[in-house]
């Protein structure tokens, strides 16, 4: 898919898709619970298709209405359909699976496409290994077999917090009682706040005993339970960056006492110098005199490529550290914004960790063909990009956005943007 962006000034309200985080969480949490558990507001991108999927080759019945799904749940572990499980290119679906899956015993290959299999998986091969379970890696698969143990488990924290979510998943169905010990620095950690908060709504109580350790007690079981997801601060990054370099918008669909680590856009937002007011039910957020600043990652990576946009639309340097994680993501993205930032011309350099972005709040020029590097949030930051300067622009490989946000072109027209897709 091409899309051919052209410059807009953008209004209106605009409601945002539920969390993907959420629905992961919870369409998992319901297939693990023996009874019938109903999700509502979900959005069915390719990654929650993945985990839908995978869910129901575990022995799941997952019926997809609308903006729900129907999920009645496995009584135990001896109904697996298929030994080989296709995780699309979704790292949430694959990492959250392999401990789970460890719990049939058997042996399973997981498959993906695109960068999937090149993301590091040194975390579970080491700890598979130590209790002498079979995991082999390779370019086009991951093979293992056994049961994970209940036990001591030591994770480094600055390693993506999916690998914890995983073993929060597993390991209250083992019979023993089990330890997680994080090394610091502990990094992402909202996401395991999001994991407990989805887990306690199942039934499933763990608890921190303090900052970098998790206690799990075992022989815990899921019960079934109706769950709302809620909007999704990752994907209302895009339109609250949008609206402080444009003017106001109106985004609804949202909670302001969500525990989503991406909620940070907001507080980068008043940081850069952008007013953000509360609605019913949403935010108006407000144009901004836009002043570059320093941003920490740390917490909310998968906000890297919007932020950089705002950062080229600001007065000064904005620099940008504990961004690493970004480079083994769908695509390397601080690697791919460089690329196609540059070809507006922009300021930006980096090293392996940080960035530094010299902006320029009168905009920028481009007679250059963008492209999505296969990566969805490049390719709705270059939108944004593309929408708020002086140049059409078009995006080759723009079916990226399938992954996580099917709808992100509509919602750009919806706020009058002007967007062409062949």
């Amino acid at each position: 898919m091409i899309a051919k962006i052209a410059p807009s000034l953008c209004q209106g309200t605009l409601h945002i898709p539920p969390s993907k985080s959420m629905a992961h969480r919870a369409i998992i949490a319901a297939a693990l619970a023996d009874g019938t558990s109903r999700i509502t507001n979900v959005d069915f991108s390719d990654d929650i298709l993945a985990t839908i999927e995978g869910m129901r080759q575990l022995g799941a019945d997952i019926t997809i209405e609308e903006d729900c799904v129907t999920v009645k749940g496995i009584s135990d572990f001896q109904h697996l359909h298929s030994h080989e499980i296709f995780c699309n290119e979704s790292g949430s679906t694959l990492r959250f699976f392999i401990p789970i899956f460890s719990l049939c015993g058997e042996a399973i290959s997981f498959t993906g496409k695109g960068r999937l299999l090149q993301r590091p998986q040194t975390v579970y091969e080491s700890i598979f290994h130590a209790q002498n379970l079979l995991f082999e890696h390779s370019h086009d698969a991951i093979q293992m077999q056994g049961t994970l143990k209940a036990g001591e488990y030591e994770i480094a924290g600055n390693i993506s917090s999916q690998f914890i979510t995983g073993l929060l998943f597993a390991l209250p169905l083992l019979k023993g009682d089990s330890i997680i010990h994080i090394a610091p620095p502990f990094e992402s950690r909202s996401y395991i706040d999001l994991t407990l908060q989805m887990l306690r709504n199942f039934h499933i109580e763990i608890h921190f005993l303090d900052e970098l350790t998790i206690q799990i007690k075992g022989g815990q079981k899921y019960q079934p339970k109706d769950v709302r997801i809620e909007g999704d601060y990752s994907q209302l990054a895009f339109f609250a960056v949008l609206a402080a370099i444009q003017g106001d918008i109106t985004i609804t669909g949202i909670s302001l006492n969500s525990q989503q680590g991406d909620r940070q856009i907001l507080s980068i937002l008043k940081d850069f110098g952008t007013s953000i007011e509360a609605v019913d039910q949403g935010i108006i957020v407000h144009k901004g005199h836009l002043k570059g600043c320093e941003i920490d990652l740390n917490n909310c990576p998968d906000l890297g490529p919007i932020v950089f946009v705002l950062a080229a639309m600001a007065e000064g340097q904005t620099h940008i550290y504990n961004a690493g994680r970004l480079r083994i993501k769908e695509s390397d993205r601080i690697a791919a914004m460089e690329e196609e930032l540059r070809k507006f011309q922009v300021q930006i350099r980096s090293n392996e960790e940080e960035i530094w972005i010299e902006g320029n709040p009168k905009g920028y020029t481009c007679d250059s063909t963008l492209q999505a590097h296969n990566d969805h949030r490049i390719v709705m930051a270059m939108t944004i990009m593309t929408l708020v300067n002086h140049s059409v622009c078009c995006i080759e490989g723009a079916q990226a956005i399938r992954k996580s946000y099917p709808s992100f072109f509509e919602d750009v027209q919806k706020i009058k943007g002007k967007v062409e897709l062949s």
